[in-house]
């Protein structure tokens, strides 16, 4: 009998301090495929912005080897969700950070790169902006998309989310060097590697 007793309290303990190390400092990052559905997002040459967020998206997913980290996935599948649906979901969530994963498309072929736009809420907007250069420093030291601005915006999400969120442009579909860097592959994979380096 004192030998189990003392076996379930040697147990008790080891579980307090695996939930005491491991799941108290475990941080839920949501990642928001743009677009989806009906609404394609930006189209050129048959590529699709919704097609490429959702896969960049579930990339990211699969890569996560860190048992800290947990990544939510807004949409897994072509469906459309309405800005405030995707904010609903968000807050209810309660995640310590979201990524919103969209790709440009500009009447100048030459504009390019890879570009954030961050909250002008105080609350949140110096932790958005630190994982915002992150990301893009991360990502244009690959050498395969080059580096733009962290910019203020009033977008719908960054507004009302309830915690620190990035609108990650990925780059335009219409210039033909990102385009084909992010529509392949190892492009693809690499960008979702260099994201969740940036939000270790």
């Amino acid at each position: 009998m004192k030998t189990k007793i003392k076996f379930l309290a040697i147990l008790s303990i080891a579980v307090f301090s695996f939930l005491a190390f491991t799941t108290l400092d475990k941080k839920t990052i949501v990642i928001d495929a743009g677009h989806g559905g009906q609404d394609a997002g930006a189209d050129i040459r048959g590529f699709e912005e919704k097609t490429i967020t959702e896969a960049i998206a579930k990339k990211i997913k699969e890569l996560n080897k860190n048992a800290n980290v947990e990544i939510v996935l807004l949409r897994e599948s072509d469906v459309n969700l309405d800005l405030k649906e995707r904010v609903s979901k968000i807050n209810n969530l309660k995640p310590n950070l979201v990524i919103s994963l969209h790709i440009g498309a500009n009447k100048n072929i030459e504009s390019n790169g890879i570009g954030a736009y961050i909250s002008q809420k105080k609350a949140f907007q110096d932790q958005s902006k630190k994982v915002a250069e992150n990301v893009l420093d991360n990502i244009a030291a690959t050498g395969n998309l080059a580096k733009r601005n962290v910019t203020e915006a009033p977008f719908y999400i960054l507004k009302n989310a309830d915690c620190a969120v990035v609108h990650l442009e990925m780059g335009n579909l219409s210039n033909e060097k990102d385009r084909n860097y992010i529509t392949s592959e190892k492009g693809q994979v690499e960008i979702a590697d260099k994201i969740l380096e940036s939000i270790k």
